[in-house]
């Protein structure tokens, strides 16, 4: 019996492996490679190594939308915690009976899919939308207000989608948090602020921490949110990857754009890792 738990295990493994081998190890093997050739109008890669690729990637203009789409990312990583914390929070005070109630009605977005959802977003926020419609019905505006297409609409709908990954983080470290911790801080004369600040926040830190790396690196690459949001001129590095790919056919700089992005992914899971080491420490 134990021989053939040892030969399953063996097989699971196997299977893990050649699956993250095939289909991940392989393809961004692929994608480094070709950051390093160059493009063939007919073959759209010729096989000459060169570094034309990340000079070129020094342009001020793509240094541009780079810090454009960190800055679009980072604000709405920072509306999802203010607003994910305290949702997280409230989770974690409700009784049980509903702590289940609650947490599927923040997965049910999840069944349908995100484009879909962005496009009722748009409409909704439209300048015949329901939302201006009901405001200048019920008095509050005299004209409708115009948010499509601007910066502002794209960190709405970025928030938009990406709030779940900021509450479910926080409100899994939440509910592992050790009660007797608050009882101590209540004991020695702590009021609810000072326990929040010099309890709560700290030991929540590693949730807070995976919550902004689940929002703050897929936000950089969500070119479709961009691109029925915030129109042409509020592009994400997500938009000229897609662009590179699939319209200018320039395969070699959509591959070194996109190695460029992996690598500050890379670079921010490294903090995470440095952070869940000093915080445990």
């Amino acid at each position: 019996m134990k021989l053939m738990i040892n030969k399953l295990q063996k097989i699971v493994i196997s299977l893990i492996v050649g699956w993250l081998i095939v289909f991940i190890f392989l393809p961004n093997l692929m994608i480094f490679i070709t950051s390093f050739l160059m493009r063939d109008d007919n073959h759209l890669i010729s096989f000459q190594f060169t570094f034309e690729n990340y000079i070129r990637l020094l342009d001020p203009l793509y240094i541009k939308v780079l810090l454009h789409s960190l800055n679009i990312a980072v604000i709405a990583t920072i509306f999802c915690l203010l607003l994910g914390y305290p949702f997280a929070w409230y989770l974690t005070k409700l009784p049980l009976h509903l702590k289940p109630i609650m947490l599927f009605l923040l997965i049910v977005p999840f069944w349908t899919n995100s484009l879909v959802r962005i496009y009722c977003l748009k409409i909704f926020l439209s300048t015949r939308g329901w939302l201006n419609n009901f405001l200048m019905w019920f008095g509050l505006i005299n004209r409708p207000f115009h948010i499509i297409y601007k910066p502002e609409a794209v960190i709405l709908g970025l928030v938009y989608i990406l709030l779940p990954f900021m509450v479910l983080p926080i409100y899994s470290n939440l509910e592992k948090l050790d009660k007797t911790c608050l009882e101590a801080a209540y004991d020695l004369g702590a009021n609810k602020i000072q326990t929040f600040f010099y309890i709560v926040l700290p030991l929540s830190m590693p949730g807070i921490v995976a919550g902004c790396l689940l929002v703050v690196i897929p936000a950089m690459g969500m070119f479709y949110v961009s691109d029925l949001m915030g129109g042409a001129k509020n592009l994400l590095i997500g938009n000229i990857i897609r662009n590179q790919f699939l319209n200018i056919r320039d395969w070699p700089f959509g591959a070194c754009i996109s190695v460029v992005v992996t690598f500050l992914m890379w670079i921010m899971l490294l903090i995470y890792w440095r952070t869940m080491r000093l915080l445990k420490h």
